[in-house]
């Protein structure tokens, strides 16, 4: 039963990056030092660190949404474990922007996952393409 785990991944992300936003607010409004924080905002390793949040949140939104599908939709067994795999590596994204920014970790990974989001994303589009509908539904 694929899409389980993409649900509970995903919520767990999202509470994770929901963390990191507010930990990027401390930095900002109260840190020693927030000047120089609000100063580089737009620029290097803060604007990164909004990235990696945004697209955090984003793709944890997908990974709910793409598991509730999948435990809803009958795309076949071999699609939706295909689907299920490539959006929770998709989540890489986030993961490799962070590490390029606290690890100086090349951005292996964050190609990584946003390939296998943008190749899930394909695939499940093309199995709803091909789902048969009950009758009475003309879309």
């Amino acid at each position: 039963m694929q899409g389980k785990k993409n649900i509970a991944t995903g919520f767990l992300f999202l509470a994770g990056f929901m963390i990191y936003g507010f930990i990027m607010i401390y930095l900002r409004d109260f840190a020693p030092g927030k000047e120089q924080w609000i100063a580089e905002y737009g620029i290097g390793k803060h604007f990164e660190s909004r990235l990696a949040h945004v697209h955090g949140g984003l793709f944890a939104f997908i990974n709910i949404v793409v598991g509730y599908l999948l435990l809803r939709l009958p795309v076949g067994e071999f699609s939706a474990k295909g689907i299920s795999w490539l959006t929770l590596v998709g989540m890489l994204m986030p993961l490799g922007i962070l590490a390029e920014i606290v690890l100086g970790v090349p951005p292996v990974l964050v190609l990584l996952g946003g390939i296998s989001m943008v190749i899930a994303m394909i695939w499940f589009g093309l199995a709803a393409m091909r789902l048969k509908l009950p009758k009475g539904n003309s879309d």
